[in-house]
C-alpha cells in the first residue's frame, strides 16, 4: 500500500489478548503507520504491536469502573463509536464483533470490516446473555428487550456504511447475510503454526476443544456430545466457566 495512504484500524475494546486481538495484532503489523480507535483500552493488556499504535479511545474510557465492567455500558456503545472522527483516512479497517463496524467514515474512504460475528448478544445468542437462565438480574431482563431491539436496528442500519464485509468463517458469513442482508467474503483468521510441534508418540484418540470458557462458546454442548458418544474430550482454556 502506498506511503501516502492513511489507514485507521477500529477495534471494539482492548482489555486482553483473545482471538480478535490476535487478528488485530496481524493488522497492526500489516499497517505499521495506522492509527487505532477503540472504545476502551487497558494499558498493557495487549501485544506490543498493538500497544505501540497511536490509540484513541472513546468516552467509555472515562466512565466509572469501565476497565472491568465495560459490558454494562453496552447501550452507550453506538453513541461512543459514532463520535470518532475518521475524516482524512483513505482506508478504515474495522475489526468487529460488537460495534466497531458502525464507525462513521469520510466520504472518500473505503471501509472494510473483518467481522468475527454480528453482535451476538442482541441477535441469535440473546437468550444466552439475557434470557431467564442467563443469570442476569430482573432489572436487566426487564430493560433488555427494548434495548436489544434498538441495538438490532442500529446494527442493521450501520451495516450499510461498510463497503466490504470479510467474515472469519462460512458460518459467520451466513450470520452476516441473515442479520444484515449483506454478502461477505471468507478469510479465515491467521494461525501461528510455528508454535506447535507434532508429537513423537500417539496420545490416543480424543476430541480437543481450545477456547475461552465463556457461555456463548457453548463448551457444554461439546461435553454433552462427547459424553453421549463415549469419547474422551480434552478442554483447554480459561474464563468465567472454569
Amino acid at each position: 500500500m502506498g506511503s501516502g495512504v492513511r489507514v485507521a484500524l477500529v477495534h471494539d475494546w482492548l482489555t486482553g489478548m483473545r482471538g480478535g486481538e490476535r487478528c488485530l495484532e496481524v493488522f497492526a503489523e500489516l499497517f505499521p503507520a495506522a492509527d487505532l480507535f477503540t472504545l476502551l483500552h487497558v494499558p498493557g493488556s495487549v501485544a506490543p504491536a498493538i500497544e505501540r499504535r497511536r490509540i484513541t479511545t472513546s468516552f467509555i474510557q472515562r466512565l466509572p469502573a469501565a476497565a472491568t465492567r465495560y459490558r454494562q455500558y453496552l447501550p452507550l456503545f453506538p453513541a461512543a463509536i459514532a463520535r470518532f472522527d475518521l475524516r482524512g483516512y483513505d482506508l478504515v479497517l474495522s475489526s468487529s464483533h460488537c460495534v466497531a463496524k458502525g464507525v462513521r467514515v469520510g466520504p472518500d474512504a473505503l471501509h472494510v470490516s473483518y467481522c468475527y460475528t454480528p453482535m451476538r448478544y442482541v441477535w441469535d445468542l440473546y437468550d444466552d446473555y439475557f434470557g431467564p437462565r442467563s443469570g442476569s438480574g430482573p432489572l436487566v431482563r426487564t430493560a433488555m428487550p427494548a434495548v436489544a431491539a434498538a441495538l438490532r436496528r442500529w446494527d442493521r442500519r450501520t451495516s450499510a456504511g461498510v463497503h466490504h464485509f470479510v467474515a472469519i468463517s462460512e458460518h459467520v458469513a451466513r450470520r452476516i447475510r441473515r442479520c444484515y442482508g449483506r454478502e461477505a467474503d471468507v478469510i479465515h483468521p491467521p494461525v501461528d503454526v510455528a508454535r506447535f510441534d507434532v508429537a513423537d508418540e500417539n496420545p490416543g484418540e480424543f476430541y480437543l476443544v481450545v477456547s475461552a470458557l465463556a457461555p456463548y462458546k457453548r463448551i457444554d454442548l461439546a461435553i454433552t456430545a462427547a459424553g453421549r458418544l463415549g469419547r474422551r474430550l480434552l478442554v483447554v482454556g480459561t474464563g468465567p466457566e472454569e
